[in-house]
């Protein structure tokens, strides 16, 4: 199976939507410059992957709907830079996502600290995030 250009993933939403997906993109594609970007049709989004040593790590994903779009990170729940725009704790262990509506601006510059924490979190080792883990937990 060919894979399916993100661009004509998102052209299957509203227009809104589809525009607000392309801002994510970009604002992905800017953050992390060398970021994997793939379609990953039966989850029905579009994942980020990053190079991490000799493989890559999934660190962050786009997720259209009908209504709204979400700009996802693997392991949201250890970023610090969460500029409070988080949603997701009490629902999931540790995704964590902003959610964008038609009418949202998206700021591609005020999400790229976000970006940047989400890939950071995304390549720590399973220890490193244990220990993170640990450390949220005892000042939460």
């Amino acid at each position: 199976m060919d894979p399916i250009p993100p661009a004509v993933f998102l052209e299957a939403y509203p227009p809104a939507i589809a525009a607000i997906g392309e801002r994510l993109r970009d604002a992905v594609a800017r953050a992390v410059p060398d970021v994997i970007e793939r379609v990953r049709p039966g989850w029905r989004l579009i994942g980020f992957d990053v190079p991490n040593g000799r493989r890559t790590t999934y660190a962050a994903w786009i997720m259209p709907e009908r209504r709204h779009i979400h700009l996802g990170f693997v392991q949201g729940a250890l970023m610090t830079a969460r500029d409070g725009r988080l949603e997701g704790a009490g629902i999931t262990r540790n995704a964590r996502w902003v959610t964008f509506t038609p009418g949202d601006a998206v700021d591609v510059e005020s999400l790229a600290p976000l970006i940047r924490e989400a890939v950071r979190v995304a390549c720590l080792s399973r220890g490193e995030r244990a220990i993170a883990l640990m450390a949220a937990a005892e000042s939460a």
